[in-house]
């Protein structure tokens, strides 16, 4: 049995375009991975099985969908502890199926190479491809042009999931974009973004990045009040991150702020930091 951790991100910055011929949204943003993690196991089977969380569809499409490209039966076991709040904005369902895939890949008598498994995860899902990288990534285009970036690695962060939010399909989120025009000055926003980016020097100087386009919470407010130097939504949301500088600002505030929902105290991953698969 193989086994390896799927860890969560946080989008650092978000600007996002209008809608494509393809259906996807332009978007330009910093995807950070982060240490709050499921956990997956996996070994071959004689069909496919998926357990441990009931509501998952992604893992199963994914390994399907390798099968097909490799020419053989789907016949995996996989087993997902989660950790990862659902439905969140932190990825949890897209860190799933990448480590999955990479691990089924592995057991492959010609595994897939690196760009194909690359393209097959960008039609799973916009973030899939991004946790079979290292590394801090700038997403363009889709979300699944990936560009490596080096950013500051010394803070913490306080996770918040709002109690009393339902999360709204992403779709629905995009729509809401959508409807009240929220495209209008995306260049000038992506340019800013990038601007920003290329002034980051220090953990702190991450303040400059814009805020998400997406969606905003009265949270990070009561996190920039609490000492967060960048407080923003996570993706479509509802989870709200704050930046701190030492370990013991991010649990004062994590305290601070508990009575706002589920709170969480982690740091940002650096590439060489990131866990192999285990056999």
């Amino acid at each position: 049995m193989s086994r390896a951790k799927a860890h969560a991100k946080i989008n650092l910055a978000l600007a996002v375009g209008s809608l494509r011929h393809d259906g996807k949204h332009d978007v330009v943003t910093v995807l950070q991975r982060i240490d709050l993690h499921d956990e997956i196991s996996l070994e071959p089977a004689a069909s496919l099985a998926v357990e441990g969380f009931a509501e998952d569809t992604t893992v199963r499409a994914t390994l399907e969908a390798l099968a097909d490209a490799a020419g053989v039966d789907p016949s995996w076991h996989v087993h997902v502890a989660k950790r990862i709040p659902v439905a969140a904005g932190l990825g949890g369902g897209s860190a799933d199926a990448a480590t999955a895939l990479q691990l089924a890949n592995a057991t492959l008598d010609a595994p897939l190479s690196p760009d194909e498994l690359h393209g097959l995860a960008a039609r799973i899902g916009a973030d899939v491809p991004f946790f079979l990288r290292d590394g801090t990534q700038l997403a363009t285009g889709d979300g699944t042009a990936l560009e490596r970036i080096e950013l500051p690695f010394d803070y913490r962060i306080v996770i918040v999931v709002p109690d009393g939010v339902t999360k709204e399909s992403t779709k629905a989120v995009y729509e809401a974009f959508d409807a009240r025009g929220g495209a209008s000055g995306f260049p000038e926003r992506a340019a800013t973004l990038r601007q920003a980016l290329a002034t980051v020097e220090r953990s702190r100087d991450l303040v400059a990045l814009p805020p998400n386009d997406l969606s905003s919470s009265p949270v990070a407010t009561e996190l920039v009040r609490a000492g967060a130097f960048r407080a923003d939504v996570s993706g479509a949301g509802p989870a709200v991150y704050g930046l701190f500088e030492t370990e013991a600002e991010a649990s004062r505030a994590a305290s601070s702020v508990a009575h706002a929902g589920r709170t969480l105290v982690t740091r940002p991953f650096e590439a060489g930091d990131l866990p192999r698969v285990a056999r």
